[in-house]
């Protein structure tokens, strides 16, 4: 809280999806909105509300929001779970193509993130590219799963991943 006893924005964004229910976006859209008319072009601002919007069902409303976030400057945790959350909403809205974009700059961006890797798999499968699915999510078994069975395996892993990857290019 700041001196005077009001809170920074950070801390009424913290409160309010601290109290937000997930089945009942109504009152979280609620509180967000005069925050978003106050500070409409803060970065935060502009992806909890779409992250509200998104999980409220209305993802038309939240891809807009995403893709105003990551143009207002989102950094670091805020910036790597826009991506995954703006590259659901585009495969929930069928734009296949547009989804893997966004998960091929978000991979880059965060390369150790497995859950960027496991959504972008997610786009895979729903644009019917089973090989590449199967194929991405042994390449995030070798990366982040450390398991002594595993670790024996991981070239046989990768070596499967590649050959996987290659007859769903000549398919």
């Amino acid at each position: 809280m700041c001196e005077s006893g009001a809170m920074t924005l950070d801390e009424e964004l913290d409160l309010i999806l601290e109290r937000r229910d997930r089945n009942d976006m109504g009152p979280t859209l609620e509180a967000l909105l005069p925050l978003y008319a106050a500070h409409c072009e803060n970065a935060r601002v502009l992806y909890e509300v779409g992250g509200a919007y998104d999980t409220a069902g209305q993802e038309e409303v939240a891809e807009e929001f995403y893709q105003k976030a990551l143009t207002a400057g989102l950094e670091g945790d805020l910036l790597r779970r826009c991506y995954v959350q703006y590259g659901s909403t585009l495969r929930n809205l069928g734009e296949y193509e547009k989804s893997l974009t966004v998960f091929s700059s978000a991979r880059t961006a965060f390369p150790d993130s497995a859950a960027l890797g496991v959504f972008e798999a997610i786009t895979l499968h729903a644009a019917g590219r089973s090989h590449d699915t199967i194929a991405s999510l042994l390449d995030l078994i070798v990366a982040h799963l450390s398991d002594p069975d595993i670790e024996r395996y991981k070239p046989a892993i990768s070596g499967n991943a590649t050959h996987i990857r290659s007859r769903g290019a000549s398919t």
